[in-house]
């Protein structure tokens, strides 16, 4: 019974997750997506953070 709950539950999430980018909401954001506003939020090899770092040493 409780696979069964829980393959209910990740297949609601999945179908919500399908249901935003259908209806344009965009891609869903990972961790590192997330902490975009936060630099110190970062990995240190995250790309986003390497190529906010690239940007503001080309300004």
């Amino acid at each position: 019974m409780e696979i069964l709950i829980a393959v209910v539950i990740f297949t609601l999430a999945a179908a919500g997750l399908g249901l935003g980018l259908t209806f344009g909401r965009g891609p869903v954001r990972t961790s590192c997506g997330a902490a975009a506003g936060l630099r110190e939020g970062r990995c240190a090899d995250c790309p986003l953070r390497r190529h906010a770092e690239a940007a503001e040493a080309g300004q």
